[in-house]
């Protein structure tokens, strides 16, 4: 078995070691790998997607959601006396559902698609 020596004396970690990894390939020691590996984690496992369009796509459709469940709760409350609910409570109970759908919506999605491009082999 040919195996590099593992002990403490010829294993460095210090940045001065830019030698690549003896277990690595010639695909794995680009400098895009860090992110990719980091988006396939935060895609697959959990951690902060760091994604600006994944961002900015949940943060439009969250507020378009409500903006379109504002006035769909105000306009329930108002028709339906018998919720003894006033227009603008039917207001900020449509907001915080358009908040709930368009958090979850969004993100099933956004999970889709991910994994729809890591299927692809698209890690970026």
């Amino acid at each position: 078995m040919d195996t590099p020596d593992q002990s403490p004396a010829t294993c460095s970690n210090s940045p001065a070691d830019s030698s690549p990894s003896p277990y690595a390939t010639e695909e794995q020691t680009t400098v895009g790998d860090g992110r990719k590996a980091y988006n396939v984690v935060t895609d697959t496992v959990t951690g902060v997607n760091v994604r600006w369009s994944d961002n900015r796509f949940q943060a439009v459709f969250v507020g378009i959601s409500v903006l379109v469940l504002t006035p769909v709760g105000a306009a329930s409350a108002a028709l339906n006396p018998s919720w003894n609910l006033p227009w603008f409570g039917g207001g900020a109970v449509g907001a915080f559902a358009g908040l709930i759908f368009g958090i979850f919506t969004s993100g099933i999605w956004l999970g889709i698609y991910r994994f729809i491009q890591h299927l692809r082999g698209r890690h970026d």
